[in-house]
């Protein structure tokens, strides 16, 4: 069932409990989970926070911790499986599920207590009828009951009349066609409505895709608890700052969130007293341009790495870089300053940097590269975007090492949030550049090679070789969406900015398993996808065996000797 009133029906049920917190592998997840740790230290409550990485992990995550609590938040996971079926908790046992994956499963909407979605029903779409999707069989049962021996005592009315034991058969006998019609007529109905159930589920199911950010969601609860502060609305706003780069939410619906976002900004900055400079914490909306890490990297490099304005020119091109070269000169800044750090240019050209990109951006094709976002700005000199968060926190989470497990990498993200660790933001950020480096020399000599291929629906590029950088689905998602725009970009085929793509890397090479994900076309506007069922349904014809164990759907891991299979089987499904 949906819980609209957070602050009465969520926090103050937990108020005095043991809490366990299962946490997803992402962004917006540490957010919230961060600021829901800020509320329950504020209460003195008692907490364990455990990250997952996907069903097994909360499967595991639950049974070791089952003994010890009655009450359990899922923060981005849960939302999307049978909660009840898949952990077969005590029936004293509640469920909060605050997720931004939908579509809900249904079983978690229609449960009548133990599992309670945060958020508003009126929001979601096309949430199936309890009626259409769930029958019930008491009426059958006692149907079948009353119709167990159709032979009734008819000797208790004496002797009787010789026409009325004629007649007493041969009613019994129609009773008994008319009961046999009525079973008839009854499995028919039932077959009608399972065909009518499956049409259903399987048009509610058919596409994944992202709500609205769950760091939002508990930075709400936190300002109507009257809890807030600039820092919980900074984590808020990297939340939701990640949805959007990642391609979750289509920027319409972050644009809609801005508005609301700044009246907090206001009001936070007019209520704060804190009159130390090196200590206070400043938060600021502003047009940004969508180059990565510019602040932290020569000009040239931001725009060669940043998907963006890469695709739009081309850089990993002769062509691309001479017209890289022109648009620097055109702007005014010379390709000494450029390939300065930024924070070593001349302070007269960054304060004009913005608008020089902007003024020139309608001619050189890059018209979208600006935004509206936040920075952070405090003490002297440090200075964030929300981007910079975001691109730091996922390559410090996708950086596991033999040494490293993925709990360090959540842990050393989560930290990394906190303006006391400094360092731990700007080492995420260093290893950011290395990513994003290493996606664009992938790209450049993938695209120069030719190895994206056409399925006929869809486009595949395969990576023979287990890399550092894409065994993880994060980066292997950035490679991806890159790698589609830039071959759409140079293709002169009409369909290919509506195609697809399916991106494959090793994942071990001694397991010989892979990892395989799914990305919507480059001219699709709403980011839904529709390859976890397409992954499903080529799984079952192939008779592939499939693990579809992370959150994502359109994320899968396979053997790598059942690939060609795999996408033979879904080259049929999606022709």
């Amino acid at each position: 069932m949906f819980v609209q009133d957070l602050r009465n029906d969520f926090y103050r049920q937990l108020v005095g409990k043991r809490i366990l917190i299962v946490v997803n592998y992402d962004i917006d997840a540490i957010c919230a989970s961060r600021i829901l740790q800020a509320l329950f230290k504020y209460d003195h409550m008692l907490y364990t926070v455990v990250p997952i990485m996907g069903v097994t992990g909360l499967k595991r995550a639950y049974e070791e911790h089952q003994g010890d609590v009655k009450y359990v938040v899922l923060v981005n996971c849960g939302g999307c499986v049978d909660i009840v079926e898949l952990l077969q908790p005590a029936d004293e046992v509640t469920f909060f599920i605050c997720d931004s994956h939908r579509p809900l499963d249904v079983c978690n909407i229609y449960s009548d207590r133990q599992v309670c979605i945060l958020g508003d029903a009126s929001l979601e779409e096309n949430i199936p009828a309890f009626e259409t999707i769930f029958y019930d069989s008491e009426g059958e049962d006692e149907d079948e009951d009353e119709s167990s021996d159709p032979e009734q005592q008819h000797d208790d009315s004496g002797a009787g009349e010789s026409d009325q034991e004629d007649q007493a058969p041969r009613s019994r006998k129609l009773s008994r066609l008319e009961r046999h019609e009525q079973r008839i007529l009854k499995q028919r109905a039932r077959r009608q409505w399972e065909s009518e159930r499956d049409r259903i589920m399987f048009e509610y199911t058919q596409f994944s895709y992202y709500g609205r950010s769950a760091a939002l969601m508990v930075f709400e609860l936190a300002w109507k608890l009257s809890k807030d502060n600039m820092d919980l609305l900074w984590w808020a706003i990297v939340g939701i700052t990640e949805q959007l780069l990642l391609g979750k939410i289509e920027s319409g619906a972050y644009t809609l969130e801005l508005e609301e976002i700044q009246s907090h900004v206001s009001r936070l900055t007019n209520k704060t007293n804190d009159q130390n400079t090196m200590s206070a914490s400043k938060i600021t909306f502003e047009n940004d341009l969508h180059l990565v890490l510019y602040r932290h990297w020569p000009v040239t490099e931001s725009m060669r790495y940043s998907r963006y304005s890469s695709c739009q020119l081309k850089l990993w091109t002769l062509r691309g870089e001479k017209r890289l070269h022109e648009l620097l000169l055109e702007m005014g800044l010379p390709l000494v300053h450029a390939r300065q750090t930024y924070g070593a240019m001349d302070l007269v050209l960054r304060k004009e940097f913005f608008s020089m990109v902007e003024r020139l951006a309608e001619k050189y094709d890059i018209a979208d590269i600006v935004y509206g976002t936040f920075t952070l700005s405090y003490g002297y000199r440090s200075r964030y975007a929300a981007a910079d968060y975001v691109y730091a926190l996922l390559a410090i989470m996708e950086s596991v090492k033999k040494h490293k497990t993925p709990e360090d990498c959540f842990l050393e993200a989560s930290d990394a949030l906190s303006r006391q660790h400094k360092q731990l933001l700007s080492a995420g950020i260093d290893q950011a550049k290395l990513l994003h480096a290493a996606v664009f020399r992938q790209v450049q000599s993938s695209l120069e090679a030719r190895q994206v291929h056409s399925a006929g629906s869809f486009f595949y590029y395969v990576l023979q070789e287990e890399h550092a950088f894409f065994s993880y689905p994060y980066a292997l998602g950035l490679l991806a969406r890159f790698l589609l725009r830039g071959h759409v970009a140079t293709s002169r085929a009409r369909q290919a900015p509506d195609l697809p793509l399916i991106a494959s890397c090793p994942l071990n090479a001694s397991e010989g398993m892979c990892l395989l994900v799914g990305i919507v076309p480059v001219r699709e506007d709403s980011p839904r996808n529709f390859f976890g069922k397409a992954f499903e349904q080529a799984a079952q014809k192939s008779g592939v065996a499939l693990l579809q164990d992370f959150f994502e759907p359109a994320v899968v891991q396979l053997r790598q000797s059942d690939l060609t299979r795999f996408l033979d089987s879904l080259t049929v499904l999606l022709a």
